[in-house]
């Protein structure tokens, strides 16, 4: 049963920071359909993902846990970036590279207290409304480090990334719900991760 509990964290970390990973590289690319190439990035549909990640952890194993998730996750996160995704010449690679590591840390870990003070509301006011302050915090802090002072739009990129998060946060309390009957809360202690 450790073992598994185990597997399971790391499986979460893991995850999070592939998702840390994909999302600094894809965001990198506009949406060019639509007209949207100037309001929205291809990062904004992967990012929402951590958020589902943290909030899975913070009911599984409670906030400590879900804090070193995401520790985890923001430490590979950004390793994988600075070495898969930073160009250490382009200002603005480096820039999104610290944009993003600031931006999901300060993000989740607000995520994870928002995610615990609701925690025993209806199932899905704690995710959702964690989702949605997370996400919000993150988007405005990542692209005012990433970008302000460039010729790049990004206040309309800020605002377009936002709106998809938050449509994908919705859309996230479907597999949140799925994943909540399989996983059976583990806060009494003894069953705590220490990794």
């Amino acid at each position: 049963m450790i073992k598994t509990k185990k597997i399971l964290f790391f499986v979460l970390a893991l995850s999070m920071a592939t998702i840390v990973a994909l999302s600094n590289y894809l965001v990198k690319f506009p949406v060019n359909y639509f007209g949207l190439q100037d309001l929205l990035t291809f990062g904004a549909f992967s990012y929402p993902l951590a958020f589902l990640i943290t909030d899975l952890s913070n009911r599984k194993y409670g906030k400590d846990t879900a804090k070193k998730i995401v520790y985890i996750g923001f430490t590979l996160g950004v390793f994988l970036t600075l070495y898969f995704s930073t160009n250490f010449v382009d200002l603005i690679s480096i820039r999104i590279a610290i944009g993003s590591g600031t931006a999901f840390l300060v993000a989740q870990l607000v995520d994870v207290q928002i995610f615990e003070k609701l925690r025993k509301k209806k199932w899905f006011v704690a995710p959702i409304t964690s989702s949605f302050v997370g996400s919000t915090i993150d988007t405005f802090l990542f692209f005012l480090i990433s970008f302000y002072g460039t010729s790049i739009h990004w206040l309309t990129l800020s605002l377009g990334d936002l709106t998809v998060k938050l449509l994908v946060a919705v859309l996230m309390l479907i597999p949140f719900r799925i994943f909540i009957f399989y996983i059976k809360e583990d806060l009494n202690g003894k069953n705590k991760i220490n990794a």
